[in-house]
């Protein structure tokens, strides 16, 4: 019966959000949340207080994800507003009108470096209004963004899924160095197979096969460099991979190596109807708009500036991130019976004890990838443009975020009573009887219990927390490697990304598509059985 009720809400939501006349995410995850605490208490006779607490702590952890949401657009209603959108977009058309180019700088490419950078669902919500603004159908952008920021992942955030995701379990240094190994080859494999699939979406396939040369060196520019790096260090593989891919990918689009000459069909193209794209692609190079190295320095100001923060307040050896980090309370409130509510110096905010139980929530405001470097960057960008529209930015994003935040704070309850109880938890029960089926192929199977785990929480390292000792437990007892069983762990969770629902409402709230995320999931779960069966086999062949 706890099985039956573990599963139960997994599939009910499924159903909610890709039947035909879905229900929106922010109708469905409250929905299915509000269920889920019935059988908490009815089916599983969970201790009252201990659900209470774990629906406050995940109604409070759903504020991570949503500052993170409202920082995003905020940036990218402001580069709307001043211009700077228009001025990129035309200077990507001068690096290569090529839309297979302009999708692997964009999508692939620049997602890989942000995600080395930050993750927290950051690269999509930044990548995809690019790609948008340069006139591809946002709800393709939303499954290609989702599908592409999946092979980094395993490191993302300076390699937080490695090495914090493990840190529960007994490992070594060299068994960690062991898996991230394992892991930038298994996603390095899976590389050519998902971007392709990603690709799809958007472009057909006469076209992919016109360009598949350019394709395979943008996917190796950022791949053997990530791979390479992994070997000696688990915390920069996809941030130097990214960023060496990155101006790699630039460079190759500009020589056009590989890139066909025949004018490219885009799958619901609607920027222009097909008589005026083969006019505009008729036209000689000077008709095109130039721009100049200042204009674009200070168009792009948004994006270069958000990486460069990002990436000062990443890397522990510069010693911000330490300090914005900070802990020590430096006041502290006592709540009663809710909990001890602190605040440090860094303006870390916690809720110890709360309900008097074991459950804490914790919320870094500068760390967390909101103020900064969305805020800040965008309050730079209104004042380098002299520009008088941040009222209106702020309504704008204010408006777009009512039904996410509905979405996240039910999510977020959602995943949070799915993960309370431990081994006895519905998402341990599901992992163990999905364990007892598969036996000794079970290498063919983890990767999908750790997909499972980022569907839930959005993360590739609460994936790992919660089924690294699964995973481990599993290895031991059915007499496989534990580095590879690991390994396929943490890729699991990366290619998870692609349909966790945190991502999918972050994309699709940035895009402003509405009702579009179970018609985003039912897409992109294709990519993501794909990608698994590739990880699958890898990991027999490493």
């Amino acid at each position: 019966m706890p099985l039956f009720f573990s599963y139960f809400p997994i599939v009910f939501l499924i159903y909610l959000m890709t039947r035909r006349n879905s229900m929106p995410s922010y109708k469905a995850l409250p929905l299915c949340a509000l269920l889920l605490y019935f059988i908490m208490l009815v089916v599983f006779a969970r201790d009252p207080v201990l659900v209470h607490a774990a629906v406050l702590d995940g109604l409070l952890i759903a504020w991570t994800p949503i500052v993170i949401i409202a920082g995003a657009i905020f940036l990218f209603r402001t580069m709307e507003a001043t211009g700077a959108q228009a001025t990129i977009r035309a200077w990507l058309n001068t690096v290569s009108e090529n839309k297979v180019a302009q999708l692997m700088i964009v999508g692939w490419a620049f997602q890989f470096l942000i995600e080395g950078a930050s993750g927290f669902g950051t690269p999509a919500a930044l990548a995809a209004p690019v790609l948008v603004g340069l006139g591809f159908p946002a709800v393709r952008v939303a499954i290609l963004c989702l599908i592409l920021d999946t092979v980094p992942v395993s490191f993302g955030a300076v390699g937080t899924p490695t090495w914090f995701g493990f840190s529960a379990i007994d490992l070594s240094a060299a068994e960690i160095t062991e898996i991230g190994i394992k892991s930038s080859i298994i996603n390095g494999i899976a590389a050519f197979v998902v971007v392709f699939i990603a690709l799809s979406f958007l472009v057909e396939r006469k076209a992919l096969v016109q360009n598949a040369v350019f394709i395979v060196l943008s996917i190796l520019a950022c791949v053997l460099p990530y791979v390479a790096i992994a070997f000696v260090s688990y915390e920069f593989p996809a941030l130097l991979g990214g960023g060496i891919g990155l101006v790699l990918t630039i460079a190759f689009a500009r020589l056009g190596w590989g890139l066909s000459q025949a004018p490219i069909n885009v799958r619901d193209f609607q920027e222009q109807d097909s008589q005026e794209q083969d006019s505009q692609e008729r036209d000689s190079e000077e008709t095109r708009p130039q721009v100049s190295l200042g204009a674009l320095l200070k168009a792009s100001f948004p994006l270069w500036g958000t990486v460069l923060l990002l990436i000062i307040t990443r890397i522990p050896q510069l010693g911000i991130k330490e300090l914005l980090l900070l802990k020590e309370p430096a006041w502290i409130l006592e709540l009663g019976s809710l909990g001890v509510l602190s605040v440090s110096a860094s303006l870390v905010v916690s809720l110890q004890s709360i309900f008097n139980t074991p459950e804490t929530w914790s919320h870094s405001l500068l760390y967390v990838p909101s103020f900064i470097p969305f805020g800040v960057i965008s309050l730079i960008t209104l004042y380098l443009y002299r520009s008088g529209q941040g009222r209106r930015v702020v309504n704008e994003t204010l408006v777009q975020m009512q039904n996410p935040v509905l979405a996240l704070l039910g999510a977020l309850v959602f995943v949070n009573l799915m993960m309370m109880g431990g081994d006895q938890s519905a998402v341990a029960l599901i992992g163990q009887s999905l364990a007892e089926l598969t036996g000794a192929y079970w290498q063919f199977f983890a990767p999908f219990l750790g997909a499972l785990g980022s569907f839930f929480s959005g993360s590739n390292t609460i994936s790992n927390l919660t089924f690294g000792g699964i995973q481990d437990s599993i290895a031991l007892g059915l007499g496989l490697d534990r580095t590879t069983i690991l390994a396929l762990q943490s890729v699991g969770g990366a290619m998870g990304n692609m349909v966790c629902i945190n991502n999918i409402v972050a994309v699709a709230s940035v895009l402003a598509l509405g009702n579009k995320e179970g018609y985003i999931i039912k897409r992109a779960v294709l990519a993501m059985l794909a990608y698994g069966v590739v990880a699958g086999i890898s990991g027999v062949l490493i």
